[in-house]
């Protein structure tokens, strides 16, 4: 009977590391860059290569007001015009795939 089981755990073990692999895989990723002082423009995707076109990406200021609502284009980019007030940038592609920018992370032109 043990003979039976061993084969069965290892099939079992090689299963759950695909599953496991393949939810890793595709994590949420952002970046954004100003392109020169008055726009910056961010695009969003997954770490297994894919786009994120129609995704949600708000500009919200420190006092949780949103000051530019948005969502990423059909080239998964959105290009706005930087806020007077102190910001982030929240890519929000659903539950557990949420990536938050503060405006000190963002690369100067």
């Amino acid at each position: 009977m043990i003979n039976v089981i061993r084969p069965l755990g290892a099939a079992l073990l090689v299963l759950c590391a695909g599953f496991s692999a393949s939810a890793l895989a595709h994590n949420p990723m952002c970046e954004c860059k100003a392109i020169d002082a008055e726009q910056i423009r961010c695009t969003g995707g997954f770490s297994d290569g894919s786009g994120a076109p129609g995704v949600t990406l708000d500009v919200i200021g420190y006092d949780e007001t949103i000051l530019v609502p948005g969502k990423l284009g059909a080239d998964s980019t959105l290009t706005f015009k930087k806020p007077g007030a102190e910001f982030y940038v929240l890519f929000d592609a659903g539950p557990g795939h949420v990536v938050e920018i503060d405006q000190a992370d963002i690369e100067a032109p």
